[in-house]
């Protein structure tokens, strides 16, 4: 379900950029020298010469300094397995290790036509708005353009992700860490110019996540891998009985039985400490048996950091560590 616990109405836009716009935009936006200061916050001083003032701008600062900005294209992640999204876990995951939120935007398209004639979609939409606007985020609307194509066939549009990358390279000058929610490979050449402004470039996404997109990213995390980011029935993520997410990072020999897998046990730290004895670690894992794997699964590719699994934690007598059953494949990415 959707962050208010319904699932947004899917919408028939289609949302892209041209590369030869982005060029542009590429090309034409202000260096972060050049970019003027915002009137909040700002001091002027001058040196003992007579040159021109110099202008300072301090925006609101963690505890530990570090400036978070968020940026999610909703069409894309809702038609690529993330049509269930909870945005406040994303703005958790996305502000870890002490972030403050400076920026946190959600473009999202909106049929005018539609909304006049369907009640339902109308009410959902607004309901929808309201649960964003709910976890802190500010939702940029794009009117969704009908209009007919050269067969005479009925088509849509709307362009938010042109919206999207105008904003977070001009919002990046005060920006330390910028989290995109997309998997569209058109933002790879965004995600080169915010890292040149300085910003450390971060991706969450579900399916269809372009592989230019992974590689030009400093780092990627799969949403299926977030806890409680895709709302799920049952226990909570990571109690015994609950359903987690997780990739295989050992696979046992030939003639062994035991592999184990690796999944996030909450959304705080440090994603880095991958080792699950680190105290300060996230992580955590589930051993299970080679043959509890899905039937006709191709073993030999294992271990993978690119093959999502979906499995259910069940106590493990005489370990403290729990053990995976019910195994079944989320996702799978090219390898990059």
């Amino acid at each position: 379900m959707s962050p208010g616990g319904f699932r947004p109405p899917r919408c028939t836009s289609m949302l892209s950029v041209r590369p030869p716009m982005l060029r542009y935009l590429l090309l034409t936006v202000p260096s972060a020298a050049s970019v003027q200061p915002s009137r909040r916050n700002v001091t002027c001083s001058s040196d003992t010469h007579g040159h021109e003032p110099r202008t300072r701008v301090s925006l609101p600062m963690s505890a530990n300094g570090l400036r978070v900005g968020v940026y999610v294209d909703a069409e894309n992640l809702s038609r690529n397995g993330g049509d269930r999204m909870q945005y406040r876990v994303l703005r958790n995951i996305a502000c870890r290790e002490g972030g403050q939120a400076i920026r946190l935007n959600t473009y999202i398209a909106f049929d005018e036509r539609r909304a006049k004639d369907d009640t339902p979609y109308r009410s959902s939409m607004l309901d929808y708005y309201s649960a964003v606007r709910d976890a802190g985020f500010k939702i940029i609307e794009k009117k969704v353009q009908h209009y007919v194509d050269r067969n005479g066939g009925e088509r849509t549009k709307a362009n938010a992700d042109l919206d999207m990358a105008v904003d977070c390279l001009l919002q990046s000058e005060h920006l330390d860490r910028v989290v995109l929610g997309t998997g569209d490979g058109d933002f790879a050449q965004v995600v080169r110019a915010l890292q040149n402004r300085g910003c450390r470039v971060e991706i969450i996404a579900f399916d269809n996540v372009s592989s230019n997109l992974r590689r030009e990213a400093d780092h990627f995390l799969s949403g299926y891998l977030v806890p409680g980011l895709i709302a799920s029935p049952g226990k909570p993520w990571g109690q015994v009985g609950s359903r987690v997410r997780g990739v295989c990072y050992y696979y046992p020999p030939e003639g062994k039985e035991v592999g184990f897998f690796r999944y996030l046990e909450t959304a705080e730290g440090n994603l880095w400490l991958r080792d699950e004895r680190d105290e300060n670690s996230p992580y955590s894992v589930a051993a299970f048996h080679v043959n509890n794997l899905p039937s006709g699964f191709d073993d030999t590719v294992l271990p993978s950091r690119e093959i999502v699994f979906e499995f259910e934690l069940e106590p493990a007598e005489g370990y403290d560590r729990p053990r995976a059953k019910d195994i079944s494949v989320a996702c799978r990415y090219p390898a990059v």
